[in-house]
């Protein structure tokens, strides 16, 4: 029986098989997906919305270090953006599934942007900063739910693969693109410019999305269908973990709460190794390299069917290299390790791509908040466990117990998930048919 395909769509059933050659075309689909005028229209808005994420923790670490001169208050600053997906993520999330996905795009910009616009404003007490750095966290939560499930009603099977995976490429970019606008406009033009640079950032990616995204009604177009929001986080977290090809994604997505951790440690890696800053920048900027070029690699040269049966060998792979730290690696192995690390990580595109278009289309939104929240929130407690542990034990030995718990984790999910991998591909294409 022929290997089910991603890219399949309906026209396929008219071809002849005996016509037809041996089909690579999802190599091209870079190209198909930028040529749709929606995409590129999400995908600008999106680049724009990450170099405005990271413009904004660099102006607000910076304003408040400069204001209390207290390395921990400008830690606490930066642990700010962690704490509203594991507050009120599924909450918001649930947003994504009431009402038209532009709009909730549109709105949570514009209400991101004016609470931004009050930080840069002079003289803001410091309990205000980190109120309204706190409050503009968490329109992204709704944001990012809608963008995923509109995405998927643009872009779908190999397409949405593909589309996935420049969005993660770009917030690569977009990240040490955003680092270092918002380096040189606080030291040019000072951090309250900074703030008001950012807050015209997010208008401007709203306007994009408002102007180049056409109106689509909610899942739910009926008053009368949309449930209560308590309901809705009921039922999805039944939707997400009640079903074990949902589940088994989710928790390889939450593993990045392990292999992340020498991220969180890049400072007292570095001091180890005798470095400073500058080390402590290349370590945190190792798995971002690795993650850049295999997730290019992963889309551009591994057939989709393929992708989805790596998911659990690359999920023990990504946190494999931390095993090196038993060893008192040098800088340069530690950056190596990280991006290899990076670049096995990519898994999380195919993750993402499979969980969201196994989910039904009226409940993608929340599915997606949940899993998203839970991502973070996975992240945060990783780094702050990590951050503990290295106040007693030698940095190096809390890398390496992340990286033997995340193979041990991983193991166990990529035997379950080598069972389910043929179904969920096959379940994709139905998905696919279907919208």
């Amino acid at each position: 029986m022929a290997e089910p395909r991603l890219d399949h769509t309906p026209e396929d059933e008219d071809r002849s098989p005996s016509s037809e050659a041996p089909d690579d075309s999802w190599r091209s689909s870079y190209r198909q997906v930028m040529a749709i005028g929606e995409f590129r229209s999400l995908w600008l808005a999106h680049a724009l919305s990450t170099i405005g994420s990271n413009l904004l923790n660099i102006a607000a670490v910076t304003l408040v270090f400069q204001q209390t001169d207290s390395p921990l208050a400008a830690g606490f600053t930066l642990a700010l953006t962690f704490l509203p997906p594991l507050i009120a993520g599924p909450l918001l999330s649930g947003v994504a599934d009431i009402f038209p996905r532009r709009r909730v795009m549109v709105v949570c910009d514009l209400l991101r942007a004016s609470l931004i616009f009050a930080i840069g404003i002079p003289g803001v007490p410091l309990w205000a900063i980190w109120a309204l750095l706190f409050c503009s966290v968490l329109p992204t939560l709704p944001f990012a739910a809608a963008r995923a499930a509109l995405l998927t009603e643009i872009v779908q099977g190999e397409r949405y693969v593909a589309g996935l995976a420049i969005f993660q490429l770009t917030a690569q970019v977009g990240t040490l693109a955003g680092l270092a606008a918002g380096g040189y406009i606080a030291a040019m033009l000072g951090v309250n410019m900074a703030f008001m640079a950012n807050g015209a950032v997010i208008v401007l990616a709203a306007l994009i999305v408002l102007f180049g995204v056409r109106s689509r009604p909610s899942p739910r177009a009926e008053a009368s269908e949309r449930p209560r929001l308590p309901v809705m986080i009921r039922d999805g977290s039944k939707l997400v973990f009640g079903d074990h090809r949902l589940r088994t994604l989710a928790l390889l997505a939450w593993l990045a709460g392990l292999y992340m951790i020498p991220y969180g440690l890049a400072s007292p890696l570095s001091e180890q190794v005798g470095g400073g800053p500058t080390s402590a920048g290349l370590i945190m900027a190792g798995p971002f390299i690795g993650a850049f070029f295999g997730g290019f690699v992963l889309t551009r040269l591994i057939p989709p069917p393929t992708r989805i049966r790596m998911l659990g060998p690359l999920a023990v792979l990504a946190s494999l290299p931390l095993l090196l730290w038993l060893f008192d690696p040098p800088l340069w192995l530690m950056i190596v390790a990280l991006a290899v690390s990076g670049a096995c990580s990519s898994y999380q595109i195919v993750a993402n791509a499979a969980f969201v278009l196994c989910v039904p289309k009226e409940g993608r939104g929340l599915a997606f908040g949940l899993v998203a929240a839970g991502l973070q929130t996975a992240q945060g407690l990783g780094f702050l466990l990590a951050g503990l542990l290295a106040e007693s034990f030698n940095p190096n030995a809390v890398v390496v117990c992340a990286g033997a718990v995340g193979i041990v984790l991983a193991a166990g999910l990529a035997l379950p998930w080598a069972r389910l991998a043929g179904h969920t591909v096959e379940l994709m294409n139905q998905t696919e048919k279907a919208s």
